[in-house]
């Protein structure tokens, strides 16, 4: 049976779960509900995140955001989990979603293997169904260009990209184990390929493999180059790298973003280095490096896709570990390249160290000369971060001169006014006096100058402050009304028992922010059905912003001890939501409805009465 209403989301309706623009079919509910039982939400946290029980919560760092305190909160009750610092929250399946960047069907899938449960067979909407099978289609159009490419490489035409490929020191089963390939010459093969698979025009345009313009029509956008096919941590083919071959510009192609492809989302390498041993990644700068550092036994290299590193690729690394060694190029764009990525690392609690090639450019120039074995002590010779800024920073000052010494301290003080953590300042403030004693400068000496700093408020400090997951914008201030709405719905899933005496008053109508009422909606039909569950409620919200939203809702505080306050916050909230509606129903009021207008007058005078007699709203948080 279907429903009316929002279609951005899954939403329960009768038997099952509906398919909105964003769905995936007819999933039933009792399925639904039967794997979120199945998959406690703190089990499953636990295997991701350290937690520790506090009364009937867990509590540990947020996986999402970088924190030293635990703000990050787990309710067995309702099944859901919600971040005090950045805001994420949702279920069982919002978590995974966000935690392994899987859509809700990779999500159910995932769920249902580790449960051991088997998926039921999905009916799906026209809508939804076309979405996904766009996105199969692409997936493997991706696969048989990626054999296509590699069947190139071994024929006559590809003996030079496979000479080259050899000529850079890679033996067959490295070139086999990265599927590397070749694009011919021949600017249409590809395309006349797949049309004979029966792929159209508007799908192949779509895959990001061909060009299209009016004289040519579609022809193949990697021609005469060897090919690097990009994978996700799943191993599926989602885009490509090309070198050309000769002479032709531009040297390096990549393919362009589509629908399962996202660069800031996805790095080089990381299928295989996501299961590596060692406790940290290295970060390169290209294809060729991460592949030369496998073939030589270091396989935990990845590299961003022909982009600078960005907060989606450090909250990716920050999924598989918590340190990262920097290896770009020696080169001036290659320490300009390191200095980028080492505060977005930072941002996303990622600690970095920054590894030193010279006399060579790059890994596989270094390890062709010195070896595997020198290469490794170069890794553990890796400089922490923070120092290797103040090191580039020096060269920015002629330290010979007394003035250029005072500049350049100047410098690091501001720099360690970044560092909002006591403790990890003064360890930073005696390693620069060490590498710098020669200079006459004393701990001291270096602390008063921070403490000049602090006390001017100079804008040094950069607290990193945490990001909503997925957010693109600032959120906007939360005003009072949208508060007094939030508190409310938490009150009654916290206790049900104030429902009775909350109804004389609110009604769903009442809550003006759209979600906020769809929530109060199924809150007052679980009452009335004599079944207040939020954890089945949470399971109506698969959309990642809504569920963030919803978990909000069911998390907002206010600090309340005695039985006055809370009698005087319940009447506060009360009045204010009662208020808001009536400024909505006046706004949206037509002016030909007399009878409306009536009703709102009647309405104004009882909310005037219910002010006057606030005392009277007495209310139990037991």
């Amino acid at each position: 049976r279907r429903c009316q209403g929002r279609t951005a989301h899954w939403q329960l309706c009768g038997a099952g779960l509906r398919a909105g623009k964003e769905g995936k079919g007819m999933i039933p509910q009792s399925y639904i509900e039967e794997l979120v039982q199945r998959s406690d939400m703190v089990d499953v946290a636990q295997s991701y995140v350290q937690l520790r029980r506090r009364g009937r919560t867990y509590t540990g760092l947020c996986p999402f955001h970088s924190e030293k305190t635990p703000s990050f909160v787990v309710y067995p009750e309702t099944q859901s989990f919600y971040c005090f610092g950045c805001g994420a929250g949702g279920n069982v399946y919002n978590f995974i979603m966000e935690y392994e960047n899987y859509s809700f069907g990779e999500a159910l899938s995932h769920l249902a293997d580790r449960a051991g449960v088997e998926l039921p067979k999905i009916e799906y909407s026209r809508e939804a169904r076309e979405k996904a099978e766009q996105r199969a289609n692409l997936l493997e159009i991706n696969k048989l260009a990626a054999q296509y490419f590699y069947y190139q490489l071994r024929r006559e035409g590809g003996k030079t990209a496979y000479g080259y490929l050899t000529g850079r020191g890679l033996s067959e089963e490295t070139i086999r184990k990265f599927g590397l390939g070749y694009s011919d010459k021949y600017s249409d093969d590809l395309y006349k390929y797949l049309k004979g698979k029966g792929y159209s025009d508007e799908l192949l345009r779509e895959s990001g493999l061909f060009n299209v313009d009016e004289r040519r029509g579609m022809y193949d956008k990697f021609w005469n180059r060897v090919i690097f096919p990009i994978m996700d941590v799943n191993n599926r083919v989602i885009g490509f790298g090309g070198r050309v071959m000769g002479d032709g510009k531009p040297k390096y192609l990549n393919s362009p973003e589509t629908t399962i492809f996202d660069k800031s989302r996805n790095l080089y390498g990381l299928n295989v280095a996501r299961t590596t041993r060692k406790n940290y990644l290295i970060l390169c700068e290209g294809y060729m490096d991460v592949i030369s550092m496998h073939q030589a036994g270091f396989t935990n290299a990845v590299a961003s896709l022909g982009t600078a590193l960005t907060s989606g690729h450090a909250s990716l690394l920050k999924r598989y570990t918590q340190e990262v060694l920097l290896l770009y190029d020696s080169d001036d764009a290659g320490v300009r390249a390191a200095l980028r990525a080492i505060p977005i690392l930072r941002e996303a609690g990622v600690s970095s160290r920054v590894v030193n090639l010279k006399p060579h450019k790059d890994p596989d120039e270094f390890i062709k000369a010195l070896g595997a074995e020198e290469f490794e002590k170069r890794l553990e010779q890796a400089m922490d971060s923070f120092m290797f800024r103040i090191h580039m920073a020096e060269r920015e000052f002629p330290m010979e001169e007394p003035q250029g010494q005072n500049r350049f301290f100047e410098r690091c003080a501001q720099m360690l006014l970044e560092l909002s953590d006591e403790l990890e300042r003064n360890l930073y403030i005696e390693a620069i006096v060490k590498d710098y004693r020669s200079s006459g400068i004393s701990v001291e000496n270096l602390k008063k100058r921070v403490g000049a700093l602090a006390m001017k408020g100079t804008p040094a400090e950069q607290r990193i402050q945490p990001k909503p997951v997925g957010a693109g914008q600032q959120k906007k201030k939360e005003s009072a009304a949208e508060k007094a709405q939030k508190l409310m719905l938490t009150w009654l899933v916290t206790y049900p028992g104030i429902f009775d005496t909350v109804e004389k008053y609110i009604q769903p109508s009442d809550f003006v922010v759209p979600l906020y009422r769809q929530v109060a909606e199924m809150l007052y039909q679980q009452h009335r059905d004599g079944d207040v569950n939020p954890a089945r409620l949470m399971n109506a919200f698969i959309d990642s912003e809504e569920q963030r939203e919803v978990s909000s809702l069911f998390n907002a505080t206010i600090h309340l001890e005695t039985p006055e306050e809370q009698n005087r916050a319940f009447s506060d909230a009360v009045i204010r939501i009662k208020d808001e509606s009536l400024k909505e129903r006046n706004r949206t009021w037509d002016p030909t409805d007399i009878q409306g207008l009536q009703e709102l007058v009647k309405a104004k005078k009882e909310l005037e009465e219910l002010g006057r007699k606030r005392q009277q709203l007495h209310i139990s948080f037991e």
